[in-house]
């Protein structure tokens, strides 16, 4: 039972339980893609025009704004790994 339905049953022992791995993905995947796009359009006048992005078309700041979200959602992967391999959470392959 999830804590709002332990909470409406008028359970006193309601308990948290951790997020749904998909809705951790869906999560990461928003943080990657904002930040990201907050790393891009902080740094796009530092870059090189042709890095920057024109509206309304594809181009390579798009794929450089993309570079950038894909590097954030690395980062966030990387982080989520070690702090679950400093727990001892991590799957041994054997």
């Amino acid at each position: 039972m999830r804590f709002s339905e332990a909470s409406r049953h008028g359970s006193a022992e309601a308990t948290f339980y951790p997020m749904r791995p998909v809705r951790v993905k869906w999560l990461k995947s928003l943080v990657a893609i904002l930040l990201g796009n907050g790393l891009y359009f902080a740094l796009s006048p530092h870059l090189p025009p042709a890095a920057q992005h024109r509206s309304w078309g594809v181009d390579l700041g798009t794929v450089v704004d993309f570079w950038f979200c894909v590097l954030v959602y690395g980062l966030l992967e990387l982080g989520a790994f070690l702090v679950s391999r400093a727990r001892g959470n991590h799957m041994r392959k054997e």
